[in-house]
């Protein structure tokens, strides 16, 4: 069995650690709702969902997110302490056509006022060896992007709302 592709991404929250874990603690799945609701909208779309802009063409998909068990925990390097939040999640509609991913993000602090939001994670190309033939051609680059761009669209809830509650 092939290894899984990896995709490393991460944003910045210009708000101390502390403000930041405590709102994913609170309610992850909230903050991971609204962030996509609020990029969707954007897009002027009314799902959750993961998008990419591929060609000038805006594609998406509603995500069905499963988040494990949040711990935080002493980190080896130069955070203090770091927040993991296990992360997986699937195409609602029609998984089959989509990747499967699961991955970690990762929270902690860069400093006093900036807290970084670093996901690590592994996906399953879909339609079995056809998918793996597109993956290597241009799934990779899609599923980087769409990443990529929830890690950005939960950064930027983030900063408005923790900016909104000070």
């Amino acid at each position: 069995m092939p290894q899984r592709p990896e995709i490393r991404t991460y944003d910045y929250v210009n708000h101390p650690y502390a403000q930041v874990r405590d709102a994913l603690v609170a309610d992850a799945a909230g903050v991971f709702r609204s962030a996509t609701r609020a990029a969707a909208a954007r897009a002027e779309s009314v799902a959750a969902a993961l998008h990419v802009s591929i060609a000038g063409l805006e594609v998406g998909t509603e995500i069905a997110l499963t988040l494990g068990t949040i711990a935080e925990v002493d980190s080896s390097g130069y955070a203090s302490k770091v927040t993991k939040l296990p992360i997986s999640w699937q195409a609602a509609a029609r998984p089959q056509l989509f990747p499967l991913m699961d991955g970690e993000l990762s929270v902690y602090a860069l400093t006093a006022t900036e807290t970084q939001l670093d996901f690590l994670g592994r996906y399953a190309p879909p339609l079995g060896l056809l998918g793996g033939a597109l993956n290597a051609v241009v799934g990779h680059r899609i599923a980087d992007a769409s990443v990529h761009r929830f890690i950005a669209d939960i950064a930027q809830h983030l900063r408005h709302q923790l900016t909104s509650r000070s």
